[in-house]
């Protein structure tokens, strides 16, 4: 199939689309959290009623509005009323505190910050690293404001005002409506720019591919501070009026339940989430809900596990044949009828071009891996570059081609297929790691000389693992030593190995050959976490 080389094609706003399905289903169920349900209707008279208070406290056109939000009905109702105010929404990551937390703060640079209450008590440690932030809007009633030094605190209920006058749309297709910080695996995250059209392309992707319609009843438990959920559910589901049915936490244990509640017939999960449902213990509402999901989707997605869903729930499609990143999602698809061969990750749609090439960006023969380079077809489909970096927009744009850092390799049908991370990461059970912040949180350490921090397979997925130096004669435990960052890192980031060493593998200039590291993997002398006794809470 051949694709034009640039052309317009559609498009929209995320406010327009809002306008739209509230003028076509404005009393179809938008939100269901656990049977707490909100309609098209309800959603924009809240999100309107937000963006007046939002406004009374300053907030403009272009401005940033900083999140730290479980999966709640205020959390999207911020994300519409940012945007009414033509204002961009910066939804961060909950598990992120310390400098985590600050760096992305800061370099939004955003004056209101809207947080959990358990959450906004992170700030007290990092107030003075947020130079520009003055008011906290803190969700709940039941527990006391936080006091802070410099910083504002009142209650969000206070910003929900009585006017519901509807705002005069100033978004355009090119615009912000989001920064996304990416996990930083390679240097500090950095907030990819998602303008609105590219928001709603990554809905229009999943519409071609995917029949869905008003009587769609898609669950996810994914994060708000992922495109997965806010673009792939929650979008795609507002330009058919169908329902998103939101579980703010996986739960193996009262996944059937809730989805015989719901009714749900598409969910969405995450890999390791796919393989404890296939393989936990029999229960009645599965055999109630037996063949009522009709896609489940998710990635990685092994064969196995696909024909435990398929024989076992009744589930007729299996799998997310696509590939992107948060800088150009959706980049290669599948749709629904097409079968491809095991393991593909789609063809290249009509909305990108692809190439897979090599180190000198020459294009490499069929079936041999190389980077994976992309650009877009039509405007405004992709990211609009990283938040206050050019300079490392224009290096991931090398030739005016985007630089996954990704390999892949094409087969001779042109089904692409993913081979592995370029570069140095971390990735553990769906969430990116930056090695450097995880590494300077460590280097704080009064006993640490020098630290590595490095993925090592265990099992089938990588986990975290920390190689250490210590300072001469200074004595710590491995447990010691994680107890310590337990509160410093996010949970996913707690290293589930730690290996003390007199050196660690250098090149001749200093540098740590960590792919050495990796491929030792786990030696005699590695401590893990999950055969010592120590919990921690997973916020």
């Amino acid at each position: 199939m051949s694709f034009p080389v640039w052309s317009p094609d559609v498009r929209e706003t995320v406010t327009q689309i809002l306008a739209r399905a509230v003028e076509r289903y404005p009393d179809n169920i938008w939100l269901d959290f656990q049977g707490e349900t909100y309609s098209y209707a309800d959603m924009d008279r809240r999100s309107t009623r937000l963006a007046h208070g939002l406004a009374a406290r300053g907030v403009r056109q272009g401005d940033r509005v900083c999140s730290l939000l479980d999966s709640n009905v205020d959390s999207i109702s911020l994300w519409l009323a940012a945007n009414k105010l033509g204002a961009i929404h910066v939804p961060v990551n909950t598990a992120y505190k310390g400098s985590f937390l600050s760096h992305q703060f800061d370099d939004a640079g955003a004056e209101v910050l809207v947080m959990e209450p358990d959450y906004a008590l992170r700030l007290n440690n990092i107030e003075d690293d947020l130079p520009q932030a003055r008011t906290v809007l803190v969700r709940g009633r039941d527990l006391p404001l936080p006091e802070y030094r410099r910083l504002q605190a009142e209650r969000l209920t206070a910003a929900y005002v009585g006017n519901d006058t509807p705002h005069p749309d100033v978004n355009r297709p090119g615009d912000l409506c989001m920064l996304i910080f990416t996990g930083g695996t390679t240097g500090p995250s950095k907030g990819c720019m998602i303008s609105h059209n590219y928001a709603c392309n990554i809905a229009r992707q999943i519409l071609k591919r995917e029949a869905r319609d008003q009587n769609t009843i898609n669950w996810t438990p994914l994060p708000f501070f992922h495109m997965n959920a806010l673009g792939g559910s929650i979008l795609s589901s507002a330009m058919v009026g169908a329902r998103v049915a939101v579980f703010p936490r996986f739960s193996v244990s009262k996944f059937w339940d809730d989805i015989e509640r719901s009714g749900a017939t598409i969910v969405n999960l995450l890999g390791s989430m796919l393989t404890f449902i296939a393989n936990a213990p029999e229960s009645e509402a599965a055999r109630r809900c037996f063949g009522q999901i009709h896609a489940v989707r998710g990635s990685p997605f092994p064969l196995e596990i696909q024909k435990k869903w398929k024989e076992r729930f009744g589930v007729t499609i299996t799998g997310s044949h696509n590939y992107g990143l948060t800088e150009a999602a959706r980049v290669t698809s599948l749709a629904d009828d097409v079968v491809g061969p095991p393991g593909n990750a789609g063809r290249v749609n009509e909305d990108f071009e692809v190439r897979i090439v090599d180190d000198e960006d020459n294009e490499v023969p069929v079936g041999q891996p190389g980077e994976i380079i992309i650009r877009p077809r039509h405007p405004d489909i992709m990211f609009s570059g990283y938040w206050n970096r050019p300079e490392d927009t224009l290096k991931i744009m090398r030739n005016l081609w985007l630089h996954s850092g990704d390999i892949g390799r094409m087969d001779e049908d042109g089904f692409m297929f993913f081979v592995d991370r370029k570069k140095d990461y971390l990735r553990r059970r769906g969430e990116n790691i930056s090695s450097q912040e995880l590494e300077a949180t460590f280097k704080k350490h009064d006993a640490i000389k020098d630290v590595a921090v490095h993925a090592v397979l265990a099992g089938s997925e990588d986990e975290v693992k920390a190689t250490i130096t210590l300072k001469d004669g200074i004595r710590i435990s491995e447990r010691e030593l994680c107890e310590w960052c337990l509160d410093k890192v996010p949970y996913f980031a707690v290293p589930r190995f730690i290996e003390f060493r007199s050196d660690l593998p250098r090149n001749p200039v200093g540098r740590i050959l960590k792919y050495q590291l990796r491929d030792e993997g786990c030696t005699q002398n590695t401590w893990d976490r999950e055969k010592d006794d120590i919990h921690f809470v997973k916020r």
